[in-house]
């Protein structure tokens, strides 16, 4: 592999008007028909076969001109008088009625969809359901209860809601304009201390991330890049290939959207991905050339030889970030998988980027890379093995005591990993969303006028059909409602819909707890646990459908999928890095040191995102994609350290240094580069912070906290730690494995016989002083 990357390395900058207008012509290619072809992303967050969505698609089989609730899109409008008053007193009553006047001509709304003032439509509402339920023999006193469970007036008359849904399926499809409407008249009667939110799936915003946090992290990063190089022409080239690799990446997700359902978080993700690699992988490959050209004025094969050494280490890098973002595909959650494979090429074309265009960039400016210095070039000689720097500093402290070092970083990463037996997924609602927003203040309004469950109704659908006797129907029903009704999680319990045959009935359940309360995901466990006896005590099949028992399915579903996910990246890189390093104990350390610290991270976002530590986040659920994005993520970044350090280590015992001193010049020689891509990392992951998209926000704090770790504790501390205390059994491996493994020469140690013979080779290279132009 090195001698192929050599010859890619020369060739792309010796043919660079080639390979820039190639990726010229690319960009606008992959540009061109993403701008012309390209859906709008999606955001359902459901999974197909989980037990919600099978109670949703049995309900829509019992009532076909009814949306199931997979796919109903709800818009909420909740209004609170001032403290002290009500809602019926005026000028309160008068603004409510223009409100809904205006209201009723709210587009993609059915024609027929009724508006109501609740101050009026709450007694006639509780009139029509106390008459029905007594007629059926429910006691009056039940019958009132289940009239205020549905009343659109809370009990002191101070809280109202105006609800609806939207004629569409998807979210998505609920146009701007539409949601706009809404909002000015929201606006219009939030006059004279009324208070008046809206709220809904069909109101939430789904605007792309703007370009604020990539521009806060490339800020950053550039910061970094000239102190690292210590001249601005250099510093900014990382930034120019990983930003060109990031556009052909973003535009091929956008076209893709023609083909595939991907999440409108999926750009944010690739972006935030591919916008890290890209930099550090241009990063060691430029800090590599600039380490050649110390020992050669042949700038052409200067770029080879960084290409076949740091080229490398970073196609295997970029390789374990690609395993471990395509192994979403192997847990079969669609939506997921689309997500992983979309970041998993944005990091392909990164790793492309880093080995072509910037060669070509190489080659044009050739003399001038290194240009507009404010300081004297430091650059250690990959010859020289005395050299001190920090990094040898650092190295040669942990070298005095290995074990000490090595029992601090575990026992602090075991402490911050304690939070995560507490963990609590869940998807995003307006209860989660930012205090302050319209969603929140809705969801809020809500909750204190009708209870936190009113906000979290699930649905059990009773389908009858192989009862066919009507008496034993309408009996299954009863017993359900029943059944719902004595668990002590709930609020109320109701039939709210029977279709006409008899045979099929939504049975409401609201709880006691909210969306986001552990509560109520415990509750909707006990009601599944109790449901097979209530389906053999009535003959009925029940299932628990809603948006709330969607959500927590999922939840569950991502949950359950992380050991399986973890075994299988764990053991695909393990494989990988046996194969690079030639080693057993190099790989276990590396893989080792990653579920350290990605346990560590995730009970530092417990804290911070669950718990609402430092004040970044509203106390709120963790997201139920985000442990598994995070664990494919970070383990493919660690190995990118991993392989960096470990590669000038092995490099330097394979020319036959000791052990533990070839630890110390792999530090000698990577860590200063490995702090800096670091660093350039952590800037533009924390940047997603200042994003309000909850997912990407969080994602960014987790990701900014694992590289932090991983870098600097595990990577950094731990494994040279290890390493010491080992010496030569690091290098570890049976001699049967060692003889049937590949060669694949990550160190570089064939191009030790290009050398001179091949850099003038006829036209196949250019000039010693050609290069040097």
């Amino acid at each position: 592999m090195a001698t192929l990357l050599y010859r890619l390395g020369r060739t792309a900058y010796r043919r660079w008007p080639i390979v820039m207008v190639g990726w010229l012509l690319a960009l606008l290619a992959v540009g061109g028909f993403a701008a012309t072809q390209a859906k709008p992303f999606t955001t359902s967050f459901a999974i197909p076969g989980i037990p919600s969505v099978e109670a949703a698609e049995t309900q829509k089989e019992l009532f076909p001109q009814a949306k199931s609730a997979d796919q109903e899109v709800s818009g909420r409008i909740v209004v609170q008088a001032p403290e002290g008053h009500t809602l019926a007193e005026q000028p309160y009553r008068g603004q409510i009625d223009a409100l809904t006047q205006k209201l009723s001509t709210t587009p993609q709304v059915a024609a027929e969809t009724p508006f109501l003032n609740p101050v009026t439509a709450a007694p006639a509402q509780e009139k029509q359901v106390v008459t029905e339920s007594t007629k059926s023999g429910t006691p009056e006193a039940v019958a009132k209860a289940n009239a205020q469970a549905l009343s659109p007036l809370s009990e002191d008359g101070r809280t109202g809601t105006i609800s609806w849904t939207f004629n569409v399926t998807n979210a998505l499809d609920v146009k701007p304009e539409t949601q706009d409407y809404v909002r000015d008249a929201v606006k219009d009667a939030s006059t004279g201390g009324l208070t008046v939110a809206a709220g809904g799936t069909g109101m939430e915003k789904f605007e792309l991330p703007s370009g604020t946090s990539e521009l806060i992290g490339i800020g950053i990063a550039l910061i970094v890049l000239v102190i690292t190089f210590g001249s601005f022409v250099a510093a900014g080239l990382p930034i120019l290939s990983a930003v060109i690799g990031v556009g052909v990446g973003l535009a091929g997700i956008t076209g893709a959207t023609a083909f595939f359902d991907l999440s409108d978080t999926t750009t944010a993700l690739a972006s935030m991905i591919g916008l890290a690699v890209g930099i550090d992988y241009a990063l060691f490959i430029l800090s590599r050339y600039r380490t050649e050209l110390r020992h050669t004025d042949d700038r052409e094969h200067a770029m080879g030889r960084a290409l076949g050494t740091a080229g490398s280490a970073v196609v295997f890098a970029g390789l374990t970030v690609v395993i471990a973002l395509s192994a979403f595909a192997l847990l079969g959650i669609s939506l997921l998988t689309a997500m992983g494979l979309a970041a998993a090429a944005t990091v392909v074309m990164a790793v492309l980027i880093a080995l072509t265009f910037l060669p070509a960039l190489m080659g044009m400016l050739k003399g001038k890379a290194f240009a507009g210095r404010f300081r004297k070039e430091v650059v250690t000689d990959d010859r020289d093995h005395a050299a001190v720097n920090g990094s040898v500093r650092l190295a040669s402290g942990i070298r005095k005591a290995p074990w000490l070092a090595a029992i601090a970083v575990v026992a602090a990463l075991a402490a911050l990993a304690v939070p995560v037996k507490d963990i609590h997924l869940g998807l995003p609602s307006d209860s989660t969303a930012s205090v302050g927003t319209e969603a929140r203040t809705s969801a809020d309004l809500m909750s204190e006028g009708f209870g936190p469950g009113r906000g979290a109704p699930m649905v059990a659908v009773v389908d009858s059909r192989d009862l066919n006797n009507s008496t034993r129907q309408q009996a299954a029903t009863g017993e359900v409602v029943k059944w719902a009704s004595s668990d002590p999680g709930v609020a109320n319990a109701q039939v709210v819909q029977s279709n006409s045959s008899g045979d099929g009935a939504v049975v409401l359940i609201t709880p006691k707890t909210g969306p986001a309360d552990v509560e109520t995901d415990d509750l909707l466990e006990r009601l599944r646990a109790e449901q097979p006896d209530v389906e053999e005590r009535t003959g009925a099949s029940i299932g628990i459908t809603g948006q709330t028992a969607i959500q927590a399915d999922v939840s569950k579903m991502l949950n359950d999928a992380l050991p399986v996910y973890l075994a299988i990246v764990v053991g695909l890189a393990f494989l990988l890095l046996v194969l690079v390093f030639r080693s057993i104990v190099v790989p276990l350390l590396a893989t080792g040191g990653f579920l350290l610290s990605v346990l560590a991270t995730l009970g530092v976002t417990v804290k911070v995102v669950q718990d609402g530590l430092f004040g970044i986040f509203d106390p709120q659920p963790i997201m139920s994609f985000m442990p598994t994005l995070l664990i494919g993520i970070v383990f493919g970044l660690a190995m990118d350290y991993q392989v960096f350090l470990t590669t000038r280590m092995r490099e330097a015992y394979s020319h036959g240094m000791e052990a533990r001193d070839a630890v110390i010049d792999g530090f000698r020689h990577s860590g200063r580069v490995v702090v800096a891509a670091a660093l350039i990392m952590i800037s533009v992951f924390a940047a997603f912070a200042f994003q309000d998209n909850a997912l990407i926000k969080s994602i960014g704090v987790a990701l900014a906290t694992a590289v932090f770790l991983d870098a600097f504790l595990v990577r950094m501390v731990l494994v040279p730690a290890v390493m010491l205390m080992l010496g030569d059994r690091a290098w570890w491996i049976p001699s049967w494995l060692n003889r049937i493994l590949p060669n694949i020469d990550v160190e570089g140690e064939s191009l030790a016989a290009q050398g001179s013979a091949e850099s003038h080779d006829d036209h196949d290279l250019v000039t010693a002083g050609s290069a040097r132009d």
